[in-house]
């Protein structure tokens, strides 16, 4: 169980955390292809491979591990590829890449999140903490953060203790005096658990878990299940 009275802020995730994220790219892709059947129709008849822009997108990493950390900059890459296969000039990546970005911002929160925010805002500062592109600004939940940090941002990703750590002094506070939320059993659990912090793990689609005996610090299918464990939550 959490120890409320330990807390003085709160880290979260947000992919997947606050809103489904393939959802939010299938979207995305999906307008891309639109603007690049515009712009690019040989890379756009290509892209209409069924899976392949997400083959594509899955093979960055290894294709470019120096940019592992950064989500943009393996997408921008891996348009900059497709337009290379179809024959097509790579400078536009850039302008797709613009377009892709704006529309990966369109996100569907779930239904509990507005109002978890609100109660958990009212109490502690909240400080987001991503392995993704989303921009909390764009996406309309920047009102509710002290700070927005990202593995672009520092060039590390979660589990990685550094990020963690850095979320915690962007709130001011120690590390173990922060409650990490996160769905990601490695990234956010595992990762906020090395870093000192009590953890809540968002389970909503009732995974088992799957790293032994070192639990966090609760489960949860949702936020709303969370901020009912404070005494004054009606």
């Amino acid at each position: 169980m959490i120890d409320l009275t330990r807390i003085k802020a709160i880290t979260l995730d947000l992919d997947d955390t606050l809103w489904p994220i393939w959802p939010t790219i299938a979207r995305a892709e999906e307008a891309l292809l639109g603007w690049l059947t515009q712009n690019a129709p040989r890379t756009a008849s290509l892209c209409a491979t069924p899976g392949l822009q997400r083959q594509v997108r899955e093979q960055m990493p290894l294709l470019r591990p120096d940019l592992a950390s950064d989500m943009s900059a393996l997408r921008r890459e891996a348009i900059r590829i497709l337009l290379g296969r179809a024959g097509e000039s790579p400078d536009l990546a850039e302008p797709a890449f613009d377009f892709f970005f704006e529309q990966r911002q369109k996100v569907e929160l779930f239904a509990d999140v507005l109002p978890a925010l609100d109660f958990l805002k009212a109490r502690y500062p909240l400080v987001s903490v991503s392995n993704g592109n989303a921009d909390i600004h764009k996406v309309g939940l920047g009102q509710y953060f002290t700070a927005a940090l990202s593995a672009h941002q520092l060039g590390i990703a979660k589990p990685d203790v550094r990020i963690f750590h850095a979320g915690a002094q962007a709130a001011g506070v120690a590390p173990h005096e922060v409650l990490h939320i996160g769905d990601d059993t490695h990234a956010d659990c595992i990762g906020g658990l090395d870093a000192g912090m009590q953890v809540v793990w968002v389970n909503r689609e009732a995974h088992v878990w799957s790293h032994g005996d070192k639990l966090p610090h609760l489960e949860v299918p949702d936020l709303l299940a969370l901020c009912a464990h404070w005494p004054e939550y009606a």
